[in-house]
């Protein structure tokens, strides 16, 4: 759909730009646009490898998992649902921490695999559980000390101080983070776990016939158990045969 959005405009700028005659500076316009993104993509590319490669220095030597040890306890009380030393919270706390530190490359293939330690937990698989809406919340909304990606764009544009973006940054991330986990708190009564779709496997619900007997072995005044499956009736005997002896 985006693909057609972008070539109706093309279409559209192409069309208004020969009915005003002014196809000539429209062309001087998307040479110039182009040599100026190829050169900002330049710029970009340099100062974030310099970035990421710090980042990886800083992943190599132990820093995210530090930073992780040092979220667990409050990752804990974020997500209550998560059994205590289930790999599921590791890899909630690993993702956080590279987001946390701005480790992007790092940060999506932990995302992706705490998504899937999530969805092991999760008691109902056809909707997604209280600790994934919290952790797509906390993620999207994550608290940056070092917004790379940000600073390199600053440094391409050719900011005389990239670097100044770190205090707002950590502002805006921070009341990001805490306005996305309350209202995940507080707009959760309000989105109760939907029913299975139809067709879903329910092999492992009970048999109404299992509940009826459980409810006569347990009812008041002793009545016998029933059973869930009843025996099929003897058929009744050929009255062609012979009788009784």
């Amino acid at each position: 759909m985006l693909d057609l959005i972008w070539l109706g405009l093309l279409i559209v700028g192409m069309a208004v730009a020969a009915a005003t005659g002014r196809v000539e500076q429209v062309t001087e316009a998307v040479m110039a646009s182009a040599q100026l993104a190829v050169e900002t993509v330049i710029g970009f590319l340099g100062v974030t490898s310099l970035w990421l490669g710090l980042m990886k220095i800083a992943e190599e030597a132990g820093l995210v998992a530090a930073v992780a040890r040092g979220l667990q306890p409050l990752m804990r009380r974020i997500f209550p649902t998560i059994p205590p030393g289930d790999p599921a919270l590791g890899a909630v706390v690993m993702s956080v921490s590279a987001n946390l530190l701005g480790v992007g490359p790092a940060a999506t293939p932990l995302g992706l695999k705490a998504m899937q330690e999530l969805q092991r937990i999760n008691p109902h698989k056809h909707a997604a559980s209280d600790a994934m809406v919290t952790f797509l919340a906390l993620t999207t909304s994550g608290v940056t000390l070092v917004p790379a990606t940000v600073i390199a764009v600053r440094a391409a544009a050719g900011s005389a101080n990239p670097a100044e973006i770190v205090g707002p940054t950590l502002l805006a991330s921070t009341v990001a983070t805490v306005t996305a986990l309350a209202a995940d708190r507080l707009l959760r009564p309000l989105a109760p776990v939907p029913p299975p779709p139809p067709g879903a496997d329910t092999a492992d619900a009970p048999h109404p016939g299992a509940v009826d007997g459980a409810a006569g072995a347990s009812g008041p005044g002793g009545d016998a158990p029933r059973r869930c499956d009843a025996s099929p009736a003897a058929p009744p005997p050929d009255p062609s045969g012979p009788g009784p002896a």
